[in-house]
């Protein structure tokens, strides 16, 4: 890859792929969504006699309120319908992927903020920062912190705070400026292939808050950003721009696998609950 300096991909790199790649792999085995229930059908009704009707006497179809037209609201502050079809939403907000969409609703600046926040002591930045620190420790990675159990703390500190930065200037400053949404929205029952093209194309893609598709500036420029306020905390020797552009294509790569266990959580998160998800309406 073009960001990494020299082109070499070193041990580093090596382990934290072949955790992406464990991981990915233990979770979509269980990643297919349970069939859809039968539907059922009322037998049809004898017809009783009675006087013949002209077109023009035949009664006309009528519907509930709201029913023709797919994107009204099923409640207020409800996901729209329309919507819901093609994505498969939460519930509730994860207290694993915080930056999983569970409405269609526009988020406002606090809002941002608050994700923010959640993104950056969620459980899976956590872990993945612990385990990123492991593979670091055993790798002596950066070499300026040495393999004492003071420089796994040092890495795991800078890990946590690296992340942190990359969510405040993506997640909030740049997402609130430009008006983009940060959030994630799976898709409903997509295929392994389908998902994890769209898994790399949201790396490069977001929604902006009118629910059309844009550059991912927040999720482009917020980990390069922090990235290279890192700097200012990282050894001596491993702020080279060569470095910081490895690290910022290690936060890229991470970012598209973790996207594919994005795309399959809310699947993942009914059956542990045993709620198969439904579709067309929000569960």
């Amino acid at each position: 890859m073009a960001l990494f300096a020299g082109g070499a991909i070193n041990s580093r790199c090596a382990g934290i792929i072949l955790i992406i790649l464990g991981v990915m792999s233990s979770m979509m085995s269980f990643a297919q969504d349970p069939p859809a229930a039968p539907q059922q059908t009322r037998p049809a009704e004898p017809a009783t006699p009675g006087p013949a009707k002209t077109p023009d006497d035949r009664p006309q179809e009528t519907r509930p309120a709201g029913q023709n037209n797919p994107s009204v609201d099923t409640q207020a502050g409800s996901v729209a319908r329309k919507p819901v079809a093609f994505f498969n939403l939460l519930e509730r907000k994860s207290i694993v992927f915080p930056d999983i969409a569970y409405s269609t609703t526009a988020l406002t600046a606090r809002q941002k903020s608050q994700l923010f926040v959640d993104n950056s002591i969620s459980a899976h930045t956590v872990l993945w920062s612990t385990l990123g620190s492991l593979v670091g420790q055993a790798t002596d990675s950066p070499t300026g912190y040495g393999v004492s159990g003071h420089g796994y703390a040092k890495r795991l500190g800078s890990s946590l705070a690296r992340g942190a930065s990359g969510e405040f200037f993506g997640t909030f400053v740049i997402a609130s400026a430009l008006h983009q949404d940060p959030r994630f929205f799976p898709e409903y029952n997509p295929t392994l292939t389908h998902a994890m093209k769209y898994s790399l194309q949201r790396v490069f893609v977001t929604r902006n808050d009118a629910g059309k598709d844009v550059v991912n500036a927040p999720g482009l420029l917020g980990p390069l950003l922090g990235e290279s306020l890192a700097n200012a905390y990282w050894p001596d020797r491993n702020r080279t721009a060569g470095d910081t552009f490895f690290r910022y294509g290690l936060d890229l790569a991470s970012r598209a696998a973790g996207n594919m266990l994005r795309e399959y959580w809310p699947v993942l998160s009914a059956r542990m609950r045993h709620v198969p998800p439904q579709r067309g309406a929000p569960h």
